[in-house]
């Protein structure tokens, strides 16, 4: 039988979502905690892989087993699970649904302190003293959505068989001195979301222009786009099946 599970974690402390050797991964523990509480090995696949020191406040996985589970079993799993990383929900699925594959967009948010905040250090990436012009960044990120090919925002060094995404939302919003990247896809290629932060940013600050902006994309070169920005400002926020 196969179960999907919901879960938000705090990314800080962890390599990212994938199992990897001498490191700590959100995947190995929840592996380790379903696999203590039904007393055999269980790997769950999850619908994404964040990378290190990112958050998601929305997650889905799956696992396999032959025992018969009940919402109970959240508690149970939490009770072992590390205080950053919680399962909310426990579902009995068709055993051909898949985590990943079945998902049909995925939403991330990238937040954003304009000034300083001593409690917002591990949460937002904030910048000291300046002054960004949210129009220009919003009028380039609409840019995004006539595109589908994002090589330019993509790891150099990464194993995929196409660099296109279908971007359907791509906005920034501020609330005082909060401002928050708002983007969805069908798919991201690592580093994408932080990279496109980053090149916007520069619009922001009078770096670069729109026409920057959209003759980066159409580069399809990672050196011509900007900064990769820190994954603490990163957030997996939702996942449509």
């Amino acid at each position: 039988m196969r179960y999907f599970i919901e879960l938000s974690y705090q990314g800080k402390k962890y390599h990212g979502w994938q199992s990897q050797p001498d490191a700590n991964s959100i995947q190995e523990e929840i592996n380790k905690a379903i696999s203590v509480v039904l007393q055999e090995e269980i790997v769950v696949l999850g619908a994404g892989r964040t990378d290190t020191g990112v958050h998601a406040e929305q997650m889905f996985a799956h696992f396999d087993t032959a025992q018969d589970l009940d919402i109970n079993y959240v508690f149970k799993f939490n009770s072992i699970l590390p205080e950053d990383i919680v399962i909310y929900t426990l579902e009995k699925v068709n055993d051909d649904k898949h985590a990943r594959f079945n998902a049909l967009s995925r939403s991330y948010q990238y937040k954003i302190w304009l000034g300083r905040n001593p409690f917002l250090l591990d949460s937002t990436w904030q910048i000291h003293c300046q002054k960004l012009d949210i129009k220009a960044m919003n009028d380039a990120a609409m840019i995004l959505l006539e595109y589908e090919n994002f090589q330019a925002f993509s790891k150099v060094k990464t194993e995929v068989k196409t660099f296109n995404c279908d971007v359907t939302e791509a906005k920034w919003i501020q609330n005082g001195n909060e401002l928050i990247f708002h983007i969805s896809a069908n798919r991201f290629l690592r580093n994408m979301v932080r990279a496109i932060v980053g090149t916007l940013v520069d619009v922001g600050k009078h770096k670069i222009s729109k026409e920057d902006f959209r003759n980066i994309i159409l580069s399809k070169d990672r050196s011509n786009a900007g900064l990769s920005v820190p994954a603490k400002g990163l957030y997996l926020t939702e996942i449509t099946y």
